[in-house]
């Protein structure tokens, strides 16, 4: 592999949806730079991957920024992951990428699957363009304010949420938008995927009481009557 950054995307569930080009990447690069190495050693472990991984998450991110311009400067190639999807899109990676830019490096990408167009796919979303929102604010105040603007989008909404927040999330869009269609995606292309499409009071009887589990894609839709 020629010195440089390579970002690659991986994937946001089943093992299988890997890439070709992903693989070859992997293995032929010097050095990982990895979310959480414990994770991305389940990926090495199934596809018999050797190559060293070093952490690379949002606590330590700025601190490998040199580390990395002054070892792909020394000859080094580096592939960037996270734990799914792809990097810098509402994970680690994007400081890293902006600095190797900054100091001339050649940044390379080997895109792979993608959480957002997932949903949107799933969704039946028919609309040409839609808003990537991410993970919503944590605070409580912040994160009120936001929903009420993506009450006011005439665009579909894609949101991330944690399976811990889910039921408050609910709760909020009850009380700001109770007839919004939402779609609902759970544990992408895992073993117990789950979609759901309704209202938002709909949705909020049909996991009343229930445990929420893994990660989640969820599309707001502007019209009330889609």
């Amino acid at each position: 592999m020629e010195p440089g950054l390579y970002v690659v995307g991986t994937p946001i569930g089943n093992l299988g949806d890997i890439t070709m080009r992903a693989l070859a990447t992997l293995r032929d690069v010097d050095i990982v730079l990895a979310e959480d190495t414990r994770h991305t050693r389940k990926l090495f472990t199934r596809y018999e991957i050797q190559t060293d991984l070093v952490s690379c998450h949002k606590f330590n991110e700025s601190s490998r920024v040199e580390w990395t311009v002054n070892r792909v400067r020394a000859g080094d190639s580096i592939a960037l992951v996270t734990d799914s999807g792809m990097p810098a899109i509402s994970d680690p990676g994007a400081r890293l990428v902006a600095a190797c830019r900054g100091a001339g490096i050649a940044v390379t990408v080997v895109p792979g699957p993608s959480a957002v167009t997932a949903a949107i796919a799933l969704s039946g979303c028919v609309e040409k363009r839609f808003v990537f929102e991410g993970f919503l604010p944590l605070k409580a105040g912040k994160r009120r304010r936001r929903i009420q603007e993506i009450a006011s989008e005439t665009r579909p909404v894609v949101l991330f949420e944690s399976p811990y927040r889910f039921h408050k999330l609910l709760n909020l869009l009850m009380e700001i938008m109770p007839e919004r269609h939402l779609f609902v995606g759970r544990e992408l292309t895992k073993r117990f995927e789950e979609c759901r499409m309704s209202t938002v009071k709909e949705m909020m009887a049909e996991y009343a009481g229930r445990t929420v589990k893994g990660e989640l894609v969820i599309v707001t839709f502007p019209d009330p009557q889609r």
